[in-house]
Parts: structure tokens; sequence; C-alpha cells
């Protein structure tokens, strides 16, 4: 097994972290697929979604289709005229409606010193050539279940040829209803046994019946409940998938033996491998390659990574003729809290109030209420509403060095509850915590009229394999404020016991911000007690996630948006891209390409108001991937690193051409590269 980082186990040998069984099943590119579930590419892209025959007993099939349906449209922009069918998506390069033949391969699997289930996959096409072998990771983005790079990692490898292995990185949409004991199997069918499932609470039935008693209906989540910080594995779980892949790929290709062991054919010197997805998903590809000390990654190619690097103050960040920025590298906890406390005020700033697309999607007077409380507690200043939210918005670019091409962006996050949801998950996770802690008294359920606690229906909990994306608000499981004035509340239409008024649970989220940077945000007091334990714990949590920023010299393309407003680029991609020029120097093989006009969510391309402004970054992430495997495999020069200057589709969004999509130059003029020089990293305007 991979103790750390080293590979014990043959590759015609089953590892021993698997846990259990390995499922497999076969489809035919007919009636089903790899790629599309049988959906087909027409079928993605129908804005109505399968349904169950039994909406109360899906059938493991029903939930699989599903979660691919909802899990490919969650990330790629599938609406008419942004880029799908004519720059990817399932038909092109394929014909047809992109079918893909070929076997699934399920399974857990645990990391040493953890026995929280991992969910492992791999899918080998019809396709795949053992003479010609290659392999491409897919963990999950965001908080996803298994499912959850399929549309990204997942097509370019399957349409390739490769064997495709994904994880969910420990997190996953692994749910247990803590009134009714229901968990979910590794095909998403529910169970109250003592079986094997995706996550359960670490609580015997009396404990959980106690805690039931005292707040009844609630879920606990396996990323913010099992107890263990996954992220500090992500980069062992993408290690461990390409070892799974292995052995399942020398079960079905390799020689026949005497014995029950296949003789070994396929292995890291006659496969290639291709650390790859998109966000969390790459993040784990890039920590995988730190830790690879056996040879099992070729290549990296990941798209706007969550990476957090270790901080590095050496270095600074410049952009253009701006000043540099020495508070890079904040943890992606510290900026998130930032933007949960802050956004909501932000959002009715006089410059983006009517400019942000989406923004409609906020309650203004609910914003005014977050900036006045913000006011009453000293947090921003100004006599007037507008100089309060312009206040908060300077915070959040100047102050926390948030990118200003954000903030366009910003709102319609605030109103999907981004940064919140995440913010709540990674403090519990970080932290170690049960789902008893309900740190900064905030608990996981469904929610009904005027916020209220409420059970989830039975065919919403049905479905939540395949409609979750595993990080509540989420498929009807929200976020609930249980020390919200009058009662337990979601947490979006809470009022604050400081303010009495409706303004997010202004007081829960300066609860997470403050176990972020270990103090009190409103006093600057130092945390005591709990609180400071819990502070404590999380900033060992974070430490624990660091990249290191050493590649070891694989051939490695990083492309983000520079609009990103979920992993804001001067604390993800730009530092570490200083970080590994610090670490590797002359022998670093990391080509980093910012691309204008493009953001976190393709997806959001196909609202009012964003096809006008932004090029899919799924476009150049499939860049990324051809270049890598042009360089492994033709050794093709990796193109400098460089600002890639799209052209936005403009007024009335007209479909989507090669002139908007600047091409990746392999010889970018001087005022477009990216370097590394006198200490700083500089970018472009």
């Amino acid at each position: 097994m991979i103790s750390g980082t080293a590979c014990k186990t043959p590759f015609n040998q089953l590892p021993d972290f698997v846990q259990g069984d390995v499922v497999s099943n076969r489809y035919d590119g007919i009636t089903n697929d790899l790629l599309t579930g049988g959906l087909g590419a027409s079928g993605l892209a129908s804005t109505t979604a399968p349904v169950f025959d039994d909406a109360l007993n899906p059938t493991p099939q029903e939930l699989r289709t599903l979660a691919i349906y909802n899990n490919y449209r969650a990330l790629v922009d599938t609406v008419p005229g942004g880029g799908y069918g004519d720059f990817f998506g399932p038909q092109v390069d394929s014909g047809g409606e992109g079918l893909i033949p070929g076997e699934e391969y399920l399974a857990y699997m645990t990391v040493e010193g953890s026995d929280v289930p991992v969910t492992v996959m791999v899918q080998v096409p019809d396709s795949f050539d053992p003479r010609q072998a290659c392999m491409i990771t897919a963990p999950s983005s965001g908080s996803r279940g298994i499912y959850g790079a399929i549309g990204t990692a997942g097509e370019w490898g399957l349409k390739k040829g490769c064997a495709v292995v994904y994880t969910d990185k420990g997190t996953g949409t692994g749910s247990h209803n803590l009134a009714t004991n229901a968990a979910q199997r590794i095909d998403g069918t529910l169970s109250r046994a003592d079986e094997p499932v995706q996550f359960r609470a670490d609580l015997d039935d009396e404990a959980r019946g106690d805690f039931d008693a005292a707040w009844p209906d609630r879920f606990a989540y396996k990323h913010a409940h099992s107890r263990v910080n996954p992220e500090a594995d992500w980069g062992r779980h993408v290690l461990q998938s390409i070892e799974f892949g292995y052995y399942i790929l020398n079960e079905k290709f390799g020689q026949e033996t005497g014995n029950s062991r296949k003789v070994m054919k396929l292995k890291p010197n006659n496969t290639l491998v291709i650390a790859s997805s998109v966000s969390n998903g790459g993040g784990a590809s890039v920590r995988a390659a730190e830790l690879d000390e056996s040879g099992l990654i070729d290549g990296v190619a990941v798209s706007e990574p969550n990476v957090n690097p270790q901080v590095d103050t050496s270095f600074t960040i410049r952009q253009g003729d701006g000043e540099p920025l020495a508070g890079h590298s904040r943890s992606l906890l510290d900026y998130t809290t930032a933007l949960a406390v802050y956004q909501g005020c932000a959002n009715i700033a006089p410059e983006i109030r009517d400019e942000a697309p989406l923004n409609v999607l906020n309650d203004p007077s609910i914003a005014e209420n977050i900036c006045n409380s913000l006011a009453n507690k000293g947090l921003v200043t100004g006599a007037t509403t507008d100089e309060r939210a312009t206040e908060a918005l300077r915070i959040l670019n100047t102050e926390l060095g948030i990118q200003p091409e954000q903030n366009l962006l910003a709102p319609v996050h605030f109103a999907l509850s981004v940064a919140q949801g995440i913010s709540a998950t990674y403090a519990n996770a970080y932290g170690k915590a049960g789902v008893e802690d309900r740190v900064c008294e905030i608990s996981f359920a469904a929610t009904g009229e005027g916020g209220a606690v409420t059970q989830l229906s039975d065919a919403r909990e049905a479905a939540l394999f395949s409609e979750s994306n595993g990080i509540p608000p989420s498929a009807g499981v929200n976020l609930v404020y249980d020390a919200a004035e009058g009662q337990p509340t979601n947490l979006a239409v809470s009022a604050s016991p400081s303010s009495s008024q409706q303004d997010y649970g202004l007081d829960a989220l300066l609860c997470l911000r403050g176990l972020a940077v270990g103090a009190d945000v409103v006093t600057g007091a130092p945390l005591t007690g709990l609180a400071a334990d819990m502070a404590d714990r999380i900033a060992g949590g974070i430490e624990e996630v660091r990249a290191s920023g050493n590649l070891q010299g694989k051939p490695t393309v990083f492309v983000t948006g520079r609009a990103d407003a979920i992993l804001p680029i001067n604390h993800t991609s730009r530092p570490y891209f200083g970080l590994n020029q610090r670490v590797e120097g002359s022998a670093s093989n990391l080509r980093y390409y910012e691309i204008l006009n493009a953001h976190h969510l393709d997806v959001l391309n196909g609202f009012p108001g964003l096809p006008e402004r932004y090029v899919p970054l799924h476009h150049y992430y499939f860049q990324a991937l051809d270049l890598v495997w042009a360089n492994l495999a033709d050794k093709q020069a990796l193109p400098p690193s460089q600002v890639v200057r799209t052209v936005p589709r403009g007024d009335g969004a007209p479909p989507l051409s090669e002139a908007n999509l600047t091409p990746i130059s392999p010889d970018p003029e001087a005022g477009d590269r990216i370097v590394f020089s006198d200490d700083q990293v500089q970018i472009p305007d």
C-alpha cells in the first residue's frame, strides 16, 4: 500500500487499502455508457433531468444516471452558444451522442491512520489500448461525490482512450440522517442497517438519540463531520487511486498464470499518467505530484486548483504597475470567512450593485442590515449605507488581496451561499470536529417556512447521492443557525442575537472568521476556552494541507481565470507559481496560464448577464491536458507562462467562436509573459 508516498503493493495484487468488494459494471455504449449515463450529449444538455420510476426507491443505475447529469452540468456550461458541442462535450471529436462503452469498477479504500471510507472508481473504455496505455486521475471537484469530475478529467480521458481513476477524496455526498440513521451505500441507495456505507457519524445509538432529542432532524456530512481532515490526505487518495487503477488494468489485461494472480503487464514504465481535475480535485492532484516518490505520475494538468501554498514572504506578487502584494498565500478558510462576513454588505456597493449579474438574488434589505451590523461592531466605517458597502468592498480587495475582477461575480456566489457553506464545512474539517460540536452553533438540516427546521422529504433524501454536492446548502439540506433570534433558523434568513435583525446570521459568520484568524474579530482579543481550543485545532489542520511547491520537475500546467470569485488567485495559483520557482528554480517545469474574462464556475455563463462578459475556462483546461499530453507523448515543449487575452462575446452574446478563445501562445509577447524575477511573481495587466 501507499504509506506516506512509497508504493509497496505489486500492481497485480489488490492493494490492502481497498476495503470490501470491488463492484464492477459493464456499459455497452448503447443503452448506457461511462461518460453520459446513457443520456448522450443531448440528454446532458436537456434542462429536463432524468427521473426515477419510484421516487422513494430509486435503483442504483437511476441514481448513477442522475448523478452524472447533475455533476456534469454543475461544472460545464451546456447552454447553446456557450461552446458545448463545438469546443467541448461528449460529441466533440466523437460524433453522434458521444456514448462511451467500457467497464466501471467501484470500491472503498482507506488511508493509513483513518477508517473513514473513501470511494475510488476506475473507468476503462473499450478504446483503451494496453500497448499505448494511459491513465488520467479525476479526483472530485468541491466536495462532490465519485462522479464529481465526470465532465472534466473524465470526459477528456475517456475520449482519449485512457483509463480514468476517480476518488471522492474523503469528502463526497456521504450524509447521515441522525433522526433515522439512514446513510448511503456506495451505489447511493439508503441503508439503516449495520453495513458498509459512505459515512456515519461517530455516535453510538444512545448518543445519536440524545443529539436528535436536543437538535431534531439534523444531518451529519462526511467532509464536515468525519473527525478527520480529509484534505490533508487528498494527495494520498489520488496516489492510491492510481495504484488501484493499475490493479484493475492488470486484472483486465495481464497475462494468465497458474495461480490466482496475473503477470503484471501495465506499470509506470509503460503507462502515461497525468494527474488532473479542477478546483479541489486539481489541488488534490497537485498534492499527489508533490508526494509522489514512486514515479506514479508523469505530468500534471489542472484548472483553478485549490492549493494552499506554504507561506513564503521572501517574494511578492505584482500585477502590472500595481503595488506589490506581500500578504499572499492566505488559507482557504481565511479568505473564505472574510467573503462570508463582508460580501453580503459589499453586494450593494454603488460600483457593483446594479452592474453585477444576478445580484437581484440578494435581498438589499438584508444587505443593508449586514452593513449596519458591521458598522455597529466597528468593522466598517461610513455614515451611510453606500459608504459602508464601499468600505466592505475595499476591505476585500485591498486588505484581503482579493482580485477586483471577482467583484461582479461575488454577489451571485453569496446568494448561493458558497463562502458560507465552505466556511462552515472547512472549519469543522480542519478542527476535526464531530457533528455534536455544532461549531459556531451551525448545524445541517432541511428548513421550511420562515427558515424553521423541518424533516427532509423522503424523496429528497432518496436522491441525495445524485443531487447533493457534499457541502450544504445543497439538495434541500441547509445551514442552520441554532442560536438565531427566536429559534434555530436557516442561516440565510436568520437574525443574529446581537442585532435582532435579519443579517444572514452575521454573529455565526463572525464566529467562523474568529476561528480562522485566532482572535475575536470585533474586539481583537484572544479567544478563550473551547473557542481557543478549536481555533488551535483549525490552525493545525490548515498547516496539514499546505502545499510544498515541489513538483519534482514534473511537466505541469495550471490554468486559472483571473475573475475567480471562489479561489482568489493571489492566494492560490499565483503564489504557488512563485513558491515553485523558489523551491525548484531552473528545474521547474510548471507553466501558469492566467485567462482573462474567465472565472471558477462556467455553468454560470448560461445565465443572464454573464455570457456577454465571460468565456469558458473549461476550454483552456482541455488545452492544458492537450499540452501536457503533447509534452509527454511527443516531446513538444510547454509554452511559457503567460496571460491569455480572451475576447468576450459582447452585447447579445453571439455564439462562442474561435475569435473569442485566444490560443495559448508557444511564443508569447514580452508584455504577456508571466515571470518570476527579482523575488517577485510579475503578472502583466
